[in-house]
């Protein structure tokens, strides 16, 4: 496979992913340019290991396959036809003649039999991003990677950019063939290593944009909203004073120069210790449109994160909610953002939990470009040691209509936090590559069925011959986390800093926030409008009468609506201290059964994988039953309520 090292693992572009067209003629037809000659490669590359032959530009002939660029105009949609023996790929830019191929990759033999048939492809979202949390020089608290577990950075190492990219491109490859088109390359909370790549050490991200632009990837960078005095010894970096404007245009025109498809800016701003506007009295709009101004002439973009709160709470005040901050920030502002200021909104008013709701700030800003951020890095889902596919979750939130509108439509762009590093599976658990896969394909085609997605990603990665039994062990992975880890919407109950394994009381006296409110009587936080925060008044109808009430809130989101008492029976049937016994329960029999499958596929699937994917179930055993344990015994001693089938609670 091209510029492929023999050290890194293929994930789902394995050599017999490309055997129909690798077996066949292929003509490569129109246009020239980086994008072009790897769709050529690619081919070229597959024709060479299974017979099949490819000409570029050459006249028409008895070709199986076409792939045909009949225009310049940059258009990512490309049209599929089966007609007369011959499967054609058109498309009027370079993009899609590269999306379309990698759409024959994946229907494989299916692309050349069968009735004829024509069909338009095109991405529903224009930008669908990977941010990158890896800093350039190890960090002492976030190392490498901020929340990695995948290894080093794919781009840096040694304080500097690696010397040698071609994984980079490796990585542009996988990521083009599951329609991701963006990437920024440095972490939002940028420190003085990461803040430099805006300025003396441009050249160093412009050969990782080489890299990446030979698939179609854009890359972007996270800047300081401090660089102004980081970097340029100005004293301010006020966004009305003349010369902090002037500053970030001769910045910004001297990226350009080196990387002249440049995306953009992503900027984290007054959140968590991060520098912003509000100590200059000035608005979040007022920054972003600084940035916008500086980018505009450019066609760039500056994706300003939504994630600001009050992280230094008094646990004992009981106004103060985490969950009400984005809103209460930023709808105020709706319609002041430059149009190339994009709102980027994590997809809970939270941070990324197995179970929040939908942010109710998206869909309350009609005159406001956003962005939904997801985070396929699993953080707070088993840190790449546990299995937990997360497309049901991410469907379900795209799907959601806060006002009548699907969220995918109601947004600009897609984004999640990577999930990669240096490994040799590139995600560690090698069955997280499929958060990968499934963050590229739902950004492409928001209403896909995340099923479909899965059996696609196994079959291209696996073959036919282990596919029901990897099937079984992933579709249901997300909810049997949920299971054992926090119930009903709780979240957080995490071990504080590295958010690995249980603790009930981790956060819950901390600054950071305030998660379940467990006393002797009950759980849950008062979000109601009536008696509580108010955060539930923050949705459109129906969904604040719906969650208003505990009677009417879903089972799997009433803790984080509402403190009930531990007797209160939920629409299931069950208590709510019954149903945190009997789910602990299921979710550790349900990761034994999943290791059992897994142990059936050795031979079937290549013992490399197979012995990694071994090794992580153990662990994720292991600290499922920890959950269960702790969980389970903190509820007891603090309800007194026995479990209902006399298990023993540990």
């Amino acid at each position: 496979m091209p510029h492929l090292p023999e050290s890194v693992d293929p994930a789902w572009l394995t050599p017999g992913a490309f055997r129909a067209i690798g077996s066949r003629r292929t003509l490569v037809r129109g246009g020239e340019g980086p994008v072009v000659d790897s769709v050529h490669e690619e081919v070229a590359e597959a024709c060479a290991r299974f017979g099949g032959h490819v000409e570029r530009d050459a006249s028409p002939g008895p070709y199986d396959l076409l792939l045909d660029l009949t225009g310049d105009d940059g258009s990512e949609a490309f049209t599929f036809t089966r007609d007369d023996g011959r499967t054609t790929v058109t498309a009027s830019g370079r993009p899609g003649l590269l999306y379309g191929l990698f759409h024959v990759v994946r229907l494989g033999e299916d692309a050349f039999r069968g009735e004829a048939r024509r069909e338009t492809h095109r991405p529903a979202l224009g930008l669908r991003m990977l941010d990158h949390w890896d800093n350039v020089a190890v960090h002492p608290v976030m190392g490498q990677v901020e929340r990695g577990y995948a290894g080093g950075s794919l781009f840096w190492e040694d304080g500097r950019a690696r010397g040698n990219l071609e994984r980079v491109r490796a990585y542009g490859r996988l990521l083009a063939s599951c329609g991701i088109n963006a990437v920024a390359v440095n972490n939002v909370n940028v420190h003085r290593a990461e803040a430099r790549l805006l300025t003396d050490r441009i050249g160093e991200v412009a050969a990782i944009a080489c890299a990446l632009r030979a698939y179609g990837i854009r890359t972007h960078l996270s800047v300081s909203f401090a660089a102004p005095v980081v970097l340029g010894g100005l004293a301010t970096a006020d966004p009305l004073e003349g010369g902090v404007r002037a500053w970030w245009a001769e910045a910004t025109a001297r990226v350009y120069e080196a990387i002249p498809d440049f995306g953009g800016y992503v900027v984290k701003a007054d959140s968590e210790g991060q520098p912003g506007p509000f100590a200059y009295g000035r608005s979040h709009a007022e920054g972003a449109n600084m940035l916008a101004g500086a980018l505009e002439p450019y066609g760039g973009t500056v994706h300003w994160r939504a994630f600001v709160y009050d992280h230094r709470q008094d646990w004992r005040d009981r106004t103060t909610d985490r969950a009400r901050a984005a809103y209460d920030h930023f709808v105020p502002l709706d319609g002041e953002f430059a149009s190339n200021a994009v709102l980027q909104v994590k997809h809970g008013p939270m941070d990324f939990q197995v179970r929040e709701p939908v942010s109710p700030l998206i869909g309350a800003m009609p005159a406001t470009r956003l962005a939904v951020e997801l985070q396929a890095t699993q953080e707070y889902t088993g840190q790449q040691r546990h299995v937990c596919w997360l497309g049901p979750m991410w469907s379900e939130v795209l799907r959601f209509r806060p006002d009548g509108t699907p969220v995918a439509e109601l947004a600009d762009a897609l984004v999640a936090v990577s999930n990669v590093g240096d490994d040799r599976f590139w995600t560690g658990h090698p069955l997280a590559q499929a958060n990968l896969y499934t963050f590229g394909r739902l950004a492409w085609r928001p209403d896909a069925d995340p099923l479909e997605i899965l059996d696609e990603w196994i079959g291209l990665t696996f073959g036919t011959e282990p596919a029901a039994g990897v099937r079984t062990v992933m579709e249901g992975s997300w909810r049997t986390y949920e299971k054992y880890t926090a119930p009903l919407g709780v979240g957080f109950m995490v071990q504080p800093g590295h958010h690995y394994g249980p603790s009930v009381d981790g956060y819950e006296y901390s600054p950071w926030g305030t998660y379940h409110f467990a006393d002797r009587d009950g759980i849950g936080v008062d979000r109601s409008a009536a008696t509580g925060t108010g955060y539930a008044a923050q949705y459109a109808k129906p969904w604040a009468e719906v969650y208003e009430s505990p009677e009417t809130c879903p089972d799997e989101l009433l803790l984080f609506f509402h403190h009930v008492p531990y007797g209160h029976v939920l629409h299931s049937g069950r208590t709510v201290i019954q149903h945190i016994y009997d789910t602990h329960f299921e979710g550790v029999e349900e990761v034994e059964a999943a290791r059992r499958v897994w142990a059936s596929l050795v031979g079937l699937v290549d013992a490399e994988r197979h012995a990694r994917v071994t090794e992580r179930f153990e662990e994720q055993l292991r600290c499922a039953r920890e959950w269960r344990d702790q969980i389970n015994s903190y509820f007891f001693r603090k309800s007194g309520v026995p479990d209902a089938h006399g298990r023993r609670i540990h």
